[in-house]
Order: C-alpha cells, then structure tokens, then sequence
C-alpha cells in the first residue's frame, strides 16, 4: 500500500468511527452538558468541522472557495474552536452541523485522493496561522487523524454519559 492509499485508509476509518457513534445519538441530546465533562456533541462537531478544514484541507490545498461559500465557517471558528462549550448552546441545528462535517470529510478525502506520494513530503501551504505540529501534508494529515480520534473518544464518552455506552461494533467481532 503506498502512502496516499494508507493516509487515506486512515482518514476513511477515523471519519466513519466518528459519524457511527454520532449516528447512534438523537439530535435533541446534542446540546446537553454534563458538568463532568462540560462539551457537548454539538461543539464537538462544530470543532471537527473546523479541524478537518485546516488540518486535512487548508494546510494542504489552501483555502477552499467553494467550502467558504458552502459553510459559514467565520461563524464556526467564532463558536466551536476555542469558546467553550457551554456558550454554544442551540447555536446550530444539529442536523445542518452533521451534513456540514460530511460535507467537509467528503471534501478531505477527494483532496487527499488527487496527491501523489510525493506531494505527501512537500511544505504546507503558506498561512498566518502555523500548523502546531506539522511540516508537511503527510504530518498534517495523520495528525488529523490523530486529532479526529481524540474526539471521538470525547463523543464515545458524551454518549455513555447522556444516553449509553457504545459497543464499537465490539459485540459483533467477539461472535466470530
């Protein structure tokens, strides 16, 4: 597998990990805080939306028109990047935050699928903001991996606390 094919097979697999366990929670949960935690789903979906844009898309494309068009990702970055939480409470429909993460998944993996292995090993993309950890769009890339799982461990979590423990497709691989 070369390198394209492997960053996109992980991309792919932390995408779908992530919208299985958002899939499993009803959309009227989506702003519940619990104290122990202080996130909710719906932030830390507006927050994903955000990471993947920058970590898998403008860091190694630019910016995207036809995104920016798409997405009111002004208003995004206002609420779901460093606000907390809490004061993001019933600002976006839930469902409308989930199509705008498909949308941008879906974008991130057509953009990853057109580089070529060595496209992986060149600079970012020149921005005011640096990537934290990232040299390259290789680094870029497996950090949103990286960064995507975070969260869904934090999702996995919001969810035990406000409807039930998910069982990650666990209970099917035990049965084999």
């Amino acid at each position: 597998m070369d390198d394209v094919a492997l960053i996109t097979s992980q991309t792919t697999d932390a995408y779908e990990w992530t919208n299985e366990l958002l899939e499993t929670i009803p959309l009227e949960l989506w702003h519940t805080c619990p104290d122990i935690i202080e996130s909710t789903l719906a932030w830390q979906t507006g927050h994903l939306i955000l990471s993947h844009y920058f970590y898998a898309i403008m860091v190694i494309n630019g910016h995207q028109k036809g995104l920016l068009e798409q997405l009111p990702m002004k208003d995004y970055d206002a609420l779901y990047n460093t606000n907390s939480p809490t004061s993001t409470i019933d600002k976006h429909d839930p469902a409308v935050l989930f199509e705008h993460l498909k949308v941008v998944q879906a974008s991130s993996l057509k953009l990853i699928g057109q580089l070529n292995s060595d496209e992986l090993y060149k600079p970012l993309e020149s921005l005011d903001k640096p990537h934290p950890i990232a040299k390259n769009k290789l680094e870029a890339l497996d950090w949103n991996n990286k960064h995507t799982m975070y969260h869904c461990g934090q999702i996995g979590l919001l969810k035990r606390i406000v409807l039930e423990r998910h069982n990650f497709r666990l209970g099917k691989q035990l049965k084999h």
